[in-house]
């Protein structure tokens, strides 16, 4: 088996909310709006807004009512600490952190380099509206 993710969904406090955010910085990540679908799963009561990509499905998924008011934090246990999209290149980044700027995300740090998690590595760490963190990276690797 290669490691590829199939699709990742991230639940969310507001639908109506995240959905425009999301609706903003998912072209920015190469997906297309086109292929967004929204739907319902009755058996587990949430609601479920899928932006689709040939190499990849992103859903951002409605709260159970007992924890919609929950505090979201990375570092709570079973949370997503952060993720990361991989860039062409450093120029690459810098272009998208003017596009994340204006979806109205949280930028944590701008871009630059990052010498504790490698010597070539640029990243740009941003978060949506309920604090999930996002980054967008390029690094050299050798393999």
């Amino acid at each position: 088996m290669k490691p590829i993710i199939d699709h990742i969904q991230i639940t969310v406090k507001d639908m109506k909310i995240a959905e425009p955010f999301y609706d903003k910085l998912m072209p920015i990540l190469g997906f297309d709006l086109a292929r967004k679908s929204k739907g319902r799963v009755a058996a587990h009561d949430f609601d479920v807004v899928e932006y689709s990509h040939p190499l990849l499905i992103f859903a951002i998924n409605s709260p159970r009512e007992a924890f919609k008011e929950d505090t979201v934090h990375r570092r709570k246990p079973g949370s997503l600490h952060h993720l990361a999209f991989r860039a062409a290149s450093p120029a690459e980044v810098d272009e998208l952190y003017q596009h994340v700027k204006e979806t109205g995300a949280i930028i944590v740090d701008p871009p630059k380099f990052y010498p504790q998690h490698g010597a070539a590595y640029y990243a740009l760490f941003f978060k949506d509206p309920d604090g999930i963190k996002y980054e967008i990276v390029h690094e050299e690797r050798k393999y």
